[in-house]
């Protein structure tokens, strides 16, 4: 016969079994749960670009700053598997992608975004035109030369150069306009250097360019009836 407590013994094994495989069962559960929910997180956001800008502002905040806001900054990359088109080259619009980050590093190291954050303002991209010179292959270094050219009353003005490490040829070239809400250029400059900065010269290529805004930008106007609303 079996002792009453070798079927006591044999009960409680039996049931910490079950125990055990029900919460093997919830662990496996959960784990599915999490891939699941990073499935659909990945899926309908774009994460690496807040990992990205995540990385910047901490790489930027253990950096040595730099006052001097024409002060041309450098930027390292390397071609990725994620950036490439069919053809290995890295996309077309990967460049517009690496020069936000870049204008990010360069505002931060420079004190710009700092001045945004503490005058209420903020920044926002009004025209950009890149030049494609020659293709970046899978796995060529390249560097990002970011410097604001100047300002008007409304907008700060940037040139972005890529350029690949294996030769130092520049490989697309990109001009950007950053639109200033809730302030202007001069007040923000001003209040990073403690005095009032001079605007430099802006080139006749990118004067021409500033034109080309605003004729398509009156155009548009046209187009849509809001100059005659204004005129009324």
């Amino acid at each position: 016969m079996t002792s009453p407590n070798l079927k006591n013994c044999s009960l409680v094994m039996g049931t910490f079994g079950e125990v055990q495989d029900v919460v093997e069962q919830a662990e496996k559960d959960m784990l599915l749960l999490m891939l699941g929910g990073l499935l659909v997180l990945f899926c309908t956001v774009d994460v690496w670009y807040f990992l990205r800008g995540a990385q910047v502002f901490i790489q930027t905040l253990l950096q040595p700053k730099i006052r001097d806001v024409l002060a041309e900054q450098r930027v390292d990359g390397v071609v990725l598997p994620h950036d490439v088109d069919y053809k290995g080259h890295m996309n077309n619009s990967r460049y517009l992608r690496e020069c936000d980050f870049a204008r990010f590093h360069h505002y931060m190291r420079n004190g710009l975004f700092m001045a945004l954050c503490r005058m209420g303002a903020k920044m926002v991209v009004g025209a950009s035109t890149i030049r494609y010179r020659r293709s970046l292959a899978f796995g060529e270094a390249f560097e990002i030369r970011t410097r604001v050219l100047g300002w008007d009353d409304k907008a700060f003005y940037l040139e972005q150069r890529f350029l690949s490490k294996k030769d130092g040829f520049v490989s697309a070239v990109l001009l950007c306009r950053q639109n200033v809400v809730h302030s202007s250029p001069e007040k923000i400059v001003e209040f990073v250097c403690k005095k009032k900065i001079e605007c430099p010269q802006l080139g006749e290529d990118v004067k021409h360019w500033i034109n080309f805004i605003s004729a398509n930008s009156q155009a548009l106007r046209a187009e849509s009836g809001l100059e005659q609303k204004k005129d009324e």
